[in-house]
């Protein structure tokens, strides 16, 4: 019965599905359609995000540097440029003949007096030349004076006695001939004995003319040109010596001026040349030291072409250094290039220090502040402006364009430069402390968005 009546309850709990109504617990038709319109629309918009993520470029990255006010503190201004100083003469010191360095006695930063030894070289072989060249100069010497003292007395009496013996022989051979000439017409001798004394008697004749000739030009002495030969050998040879012996003293190298050794080039033991250097390690060098007067110093500036009318031949300037910029140097303008530089738009000009002291170095920067006359217009201006880096300014259609970085764009300001700085270019058209961009696409326009360098 227990079973039963349990089994009676679980027939009771189920749910009989034949009963239901035939459209009860199905979704409605527009019910489905919205459902289905919903997931196409999100696939839709994924679609897109997926799409504009892959095909969108990221906004470029650029480097922005803060522009500065900046005014001067020199009244009559009229220009200012940096550049850098150079010495006035830098001297490379070579040397006349190869040789190897035998002794260098100067370091990099010393002070040399014109005419000091700074280098040796080896000379063993140029002694030798020139002992050489001077035993071939007295040899030569010696040869001249004996044609010129002529012949010695003791000479011209020893060419006298054998012309006395000679003639001596002659007259007896005369008297011989005669004798046999007088026999052989009596019979007494053959006609051989007779020619045998003819023969004779002409060959002492013969020698007695020799002697007298050699005894008249012992008497004489050496003929001119012979002597004017003598002449030119002994200044061959004198040549000859003055040659070597300036190979010789060329082996000591010395300061051609007073200064200051700025680059010391060779070290004992290296080959020195005259003639080709080498750039390869342990080659010939072509200099051993560059020294240059450190007393006469000058500022090498580019001025632009657009600046260059506001200047004028020995007009005066102020310099100061990046290095001492509370040390002010008085200058003078000293020379202009003859020639432009087309590529760059400048003239190059030359300003002279005209009081430098020991804090100047060449190759330092310095800043040149060129003055006004007194008596112009341009008396009391002050190149006052905003102080930019110089690769913010870039050149648009004939202007002077800087662009600025504000609120994720690019924004392009047209600027007028007043002057060149050493850190920039001092210009108009700013008002001070804007974000310009340094550094960027060179093909960057107005309102294009950026992204700064460092920035997310």
């Amino acid at each position: 019965m227990a079973i039963d009546s349990k089994h009676e309850e679980l027939q009771a709990l189920r749910i009989d599905r034949t009963q239901r109504g035939s459209g009860e617990g199905e979704p409605s038709r527009w019910a489905s359609r919205y459902i289905i319109g919903g997931i196409a629309i999100v696939v839709l918009l994924s679609l897109g995000t997926l799409a504009y993520r892959l095909l969108a470029t990221d906004p470029p990255e650029v480097e922005v540097a803060r522009a500065a006010v900046e005014s001067a503190d020199l009244p009559g201004i009229v220009l200012t440029a940096s550049g850098y100083i150079v010495a006035h003469h830098k001297i490379n010191v070579n040397s006349k003949v190869t040789g190897r360095v035998a002794w260098i006695g100067v370091e990099k930063g010393d002070k040399v007096k014109e005419g000091q030894v700074v280098v040796r070289l080896e000379d063993d072989e140029f002694r030798a030349q020139v002992t050489q060249a001077r035993g071939a100069v007295d040899n030569a010497a010696a040869y001249l004076q004996q044609l010129q003292n002529g012949s010695r007395p003791e000479e011209i009496q020893q060419a006298q006695h054998n012309l006395d013996e000679a003639r001596a022989t002659l007259a007896n051979d005369k008297i011989t001939l005669d004798r046999t000439r007088d026999l052989a017409g009596q019979g007494v001798l053959s006609r051989q004995a007779l020619d045998d004394a003819s023969a004779k008697f002409e060959a002492d004749q013969q020698r007695v003319n020799s002697l007298q000739q050699g005894y008249q030009l012992a008497r004489i002495g050496p003929r001119p040109e012979e002597i004017l030969r003598a002449k030119g050998a002994l200044l061959q040879a004198q040549g000859q010596l003055a040659y070597a012996q300036s190979q010789l003293d060329a082996t000591v190298i010395r300061a051609p001026v007073t200064g200051t050794i700025l680059e010391r080039k060779a070290e004992k033991g290296e080959l020195i040349t005259a003639q080709f250097a080498s750039a390869a390690e342990g080659g010939p060098q072509g200099s051993v030291v560059a020294l240059a007067d450190l007393n006469d110093l000058q500022v090498e500036l580019d001025i632009a072409q657009d600046d260059f009318a506001r200047l004028n031949p020995h007009q005066k300037a102020m310099i100061t250094t990046d290095a001492y910029p509370d040390r002010k140097y008085d200058g003078v303008l000293y020379e202009i290039s003859p020639e432009a530089d087309r590529q760059k738009a400048t003239v190059q000009v030359k300003v002279q220090i005209l009081t430098p002291d020991s804090f100047l170095r060449p190759d330092m920067n310095a800043t040149v502040n060129f003055l006004s006359s007194g008596d112009t217009s341009n008396k009391g201006q002050k190149p006052s402006g905003v102080m930019v880096p110089t690769a913010a300014v870039r050149d648009r259609e004939g202007k002077k364009v800087v662009f600025i970085a504000f609120n994720g764009k690019a924004l392009a300001r047209e600027v007028r430069v007043n002057a060149t700085r050493s850190k920039g270019y001092l210009v108009d058209g700013l008002t001070g402390g804007e974000d310009v961009i340094i550094s960027g696409p060179a093909n960057l326009k107005d309102g294009d968005k950026i992204r700064i360098k460092g920035q997310s």
